[in-house]
């Protein structure tokens, strides 16, 4: 019987999926820091595995760290999110976060949004040392869980991290708005809303 449910954090509890390119990239230009693209998902690939602080991060982008909150408030959670968490919460499911993240960027955006009431535990990337779609922060996850991965469900919105899961024996769900290109998708549950997750859940 299912009773975890894993959601990823960007494409899934925040609206927002690619977040360095979508977000960061152009949050940095506008604020005067170095227009290299490349640089930037390096820097932030680097410091989402914990090799650096946040702060060491911005100082490397060319601003100040103190620009680090403004930023954090283009982030919003997506439609639905906080009444499917409530929804699960009363129907007894044990909620877990997993991400790819800068540890820092993470523990202020949940605190922002009270998620915390919500989620039971976060095992995030610059934390753990390790990012999706490697196996080792899968392993981290499995290690909190009260349950093998064959009774807990891994909801993302990129397939190579579905498809990772589902190796490890989760059930997974990929979260994809309406328009996504879902060619490859057929070997996971496909849900467009929150809504579509509830009712993928009561069924089982």
């Amino acid at each position: 019987m299912l009773r975890i449910l894993v959601l990823d954090a960007m494409g899934v509890i925040y609206s927002i999926g690619n977040d360095d390119r979508d977000l960061l990239c152009p949050f940095i230009e506008e604020k005067g820091g170095t227009k290299d693209v490349s640089e930037i998902e390096r820097l932030y690939h680097s410091t989402s595995l914990g090799n650096m602080s946040s702060a060491e991060f911005w100082e490397a982008v060319g601003l100040k760290p103190g620009l680090e909150d403004e930023y954090l408030q283009r982030y919003e959670l997506t439609d639905g999110l906080t009444d499917f968490l409530e929804a699960v919460n009363s129907q007894g499911y044990e909620v877990w976060c997993l991400s790819n993240d800068i540890s820092e960027w993470s523990k202020k955006l949940r605190a922002r949004f009270g998620l915390d009431r919500y989620i039971r535990g976060f095992v995030i990337s610059g934390d753990a040392g390790a990012r999706k779609p490697e196996q080792a922060i899968f392993d981290h996850l499995i290690s909190q869980l009260t349950v093998s991965p064959h009774d807990a469900v891994f909801v993302d919105d990129q397939l190579r991290n579905l498809d990772a899961a589902a190796a490890l024996g989760f059930n997974t769900i990929l979260f994809a708005p309406a328009g996504q290109d879902l060619t490859n998708s057929k070997k996971h549950v496909v849900a467009t809303n929150f809504a579509d997750v509830l009712r993928w859940l009561h069924s089982r």
